[in-house]
């Protein structure tokens, strides 16, 4: 990893307050290694799960010989095994991630969430990848582990630029397909988009038995709509410019935001997606320590 990309990302001291917070998954997840992560696949870990009967072909050793002795009938004991995470970003590249001032933009907000979260997955061992919208299958760094793999996921988010007007919509379908089951996805976006195409690829996310987390960033003049005089509004994703009056055009807008969230609200709610609505004039890192610890023993419930 250059020297120049890690320092634009990651920053020492926000490292230092997140290290001592976990990266936990919600649902059993499919890694490829043992790790800190629970599986749907039983193995002959130490933390028990269940009993089931003895089918031939059953290694012997895991007979429960003292169930035998009390009920003359032979059960294997199953246990919990643990597996390794694999760290899926989709993060979205479309124009209007290029709000803001230079340095200070959407996209550079969402970089430095996805740098840092990436460093704490490898550093516990977890496999991370870095998918890009419009097309997730065109601009992948699929999943692996080991330093020299972040190093690519670093340099591929300072290669980016935001540009087009595409939807995410399709490229949450293209990584549901993309990605093998029980993954972590984690997608990074403003929403700008309608919401039923949105319902219909978080439910084919869903559907996949992956743990869904969407980071939704919005800046609060898109919510508060604070402007008083006839102004010149630019589209950053192609449309001609707009010059409107907000004392007309500002009671429907607002109407039509709410409305907006309120539906995000309800798609993420159903489908049981761990939904961050982040304004972009909060630290990053405050953003992160609320999500992670929402993923603490005592936060999110689990998922199947």
């Amino acid at each position: 990893m250059s020297e120049k990309v890690s320092h634009s990302f990651l920053d020492p001291s926000v490292l230092g307050k997140l290290l001592s917070l976990e990266l936990k998954a919600r649902r059993p997840m499919l890694g490829s290694v043992a790790g800190r992560h629970r599986s749907p696949i039983r193995g002959s870990a130490l933390e028990f799960a269940e009993y089931r009967k003895y089918v031939p072909g059953d290694d012997v050793r895991r007979l429960d010989w003292r169930t035998w002795g009390r009920t003359d009938r032979h059960y294997v004991k199953e246990s919990e095994a643990d597996t390794n995470l694999r760290l899926c970003f989709l993060l979205d590249t479309s124009g209007s991630m290029g709000y803001g001032e230079p340095g200070a933009t959407r996209l550079d907000y969402a970089r430095r969430l996805i740098a840092t979260l990436a460093y704490l997955a490898a550093k516990q061992g977890d496999a991370t990848g870095l998918y890009c919208g419009p097309s997730a299958v065109n601009a992948e760094t699929p999943p692996r582990r080991g330093a020299r793999h972040l190093g690519l996921v670093m340099q591929r988010l300072a290669e980016l630029e935001p540009q087009g007007n595409a939807t995410i919509a399709p490229a949450i379908h293209e990584l549901a397909e993309k990605v093998s089951p029980r993954a972590m996805t984690v997608v990074v976006s403003d929403l700008l988009e309608p919401t039923e195409p949105l319902r219909e690829a978080f439910q084919h996310l869903h559907f996949r038995k992956h743990d869904v987390v969407l980071f939704h960033l919005i800046d609060r003049r898109e919510v508060d709509f604070p402007f008083d005089r006839p102004t010149q509004f630019i589209d950053l994703e192609g449309l001609p410019p707009l010059f409107a009056d907000p004392s007309v055009v500002g009671p429907r807008y607002r109407e039509a935001v709410v409305r907006h969230l309120r539906e995000i609200t309800g798609i993420t709610s159903r489908l049981a997606i761990d939904y961050q609505r982040v304004f972009l004039d909060e630290p990053y890192d405050e953003a992160l320590a609320r999500f992670l610890l929402g993923r603490s023993s005592k936060g999110l419930p689990t998922v199947r």
